[in-house]
């Protein structure tokens, strides 16, 4: 009986606030009104949303090994994004010197220059080209980030970038600066007002941060994150840093770790053709991936590197793309 009563209310409810609808507005453009919001409500309700998890990023031009754009296969079904490493705040010369934010390119130009990066991208749409900051080391020596100050750091650095980025057509940055001669809210300070200038600039679209587990390191791309993670596409986190000997289940732990570090932030799992740490395929680093993407978690794949990854016949790569061309849907309900 209750029930009967509440339909009859609702009822009674319903025809009320369609009469005054109609008083207050006119048929016409009342039928629009309810029409619109009941096919947005209807979509709301039963569309699965995709969300855009299928990014793979590759390191390419660190070693000089005459790998080239056209030897690593392309999935026309990912976003796939070269990474050129390096551009490195260092002279060019036989012993090179930090410049304080003057930036000079070190990858492999024979085989990565302006007018092969540009038609390269050309014959892919898919295909998106950013260049990377730092790196380990240049030749024998550690590759510090060692600024003046901010403000010099800052300036020199987006001029020179900008340069760069324009001569090569470049899409985006990275930062993989690995050892430090300035502290965390230095650091943070001038890669932040670097990426915020060069997006605020149209310079790029997107950037990106290479962290891996390390205090030192840790604590400069925390820093960076806490201030500037909202101007941050993608964590490229090194899990190929961790001991070679990780296991499925230490992996998961360490993606969670990591995404509760880079809180909001896209983190893409990562694994190195070079063979020397982390989860390997061997060991089921696909067998993670997929669980990441059953749970909505799998954001992407990198690898480093191209220049390694050629003697593989780059079967990794084309494993990576077929996983994440493979769409995952999520309802809304």
């Amino acid at each position: 009986m209750i029930s009967i009563y509440l339909i009859t209310f609702f009822i009674i409810c319903k025809k009320a606030l369609l009469w005054f609808l109609i008083k207050r507005m006119g048929f016409p453009k009342l039928f629009i009104v309810l029409f619109t919001l009941q096919t947005l409500l209807a979509m709301a309700l039963t569309e699965p949303i995709e969300r855009k998890m299928n990014i793979f990023r590759e390191y390419i031009g660190a070693e000089s090994n005459n790998v080239k754009f056209a030897d690593v296969p392309i999935n026309p079904n990912v976003e796939f994004h070269f990474i050129l490493a390096f551009a490195i705040d260092y002279t060019t010369s036989s012993t090179p010197h930090p410049t304080d934010g003057k930036f000079n390119v070190f990858w492999d130009t024979d085989n990565f220059s302006p007018s092969k990066v540009s038609l390269f991208k050309n014959q892919h749409s898919n295909v998106k080209v950013a260049l990377s900051l730092g790196g380990d080391s240049l030749g024998k020596e550690r590759c510090y980030f060692s600024p003046s100050s901010v403000d010099s750091w800052v300036s020199n650095a987006v001029s020179s970038l900008t340069k760069i980025i324009k001569e090569y057509n470049l899409d985006g940055i990275d930062i993989d600066y690995e050892h430090f001669l300035a502290d965390p809210e230095f650091f943070a300070e001038c890669i932040g007002k670097l990426i915020t200038t060069l997006k605020n600039n149209g310079a790029i679209s997107f950037a990106s941060i290479a962290p891996f587990k390390d205090d030192e390191v840790q604590s400069h791309y925390l820093a960076l994150w806490k201030s500037y993670g909202h101007m941050i596409d993608y964590v490229n986190f090194q899990f190929y840093a961790y001991d070679k000997g990780t296991t499925v289940s230490q992996f998961m732990t360490y993606f969670k770790t990591q995404s509760s570090n880079y809180k909001g932030g896209n983190i893409l799992v990562s694994i190195t053709t070079e063979g020397k740490g982390g989860l390997s395929p061997e060991n089921g680093f696909f067998t993670a991936c997929n669980r990441l993407k059953s749970e909505g978690k799998l954001h992407g794949i990198f690898v480093w590197s191209a220049d390694n990854s050629q003697a593989l016949g780059f079967r990794y790569e084309k494993q990576s793309q077929a996983l994440l061309a493979v769409p995952h849907l999520h309802s809304t309900v």
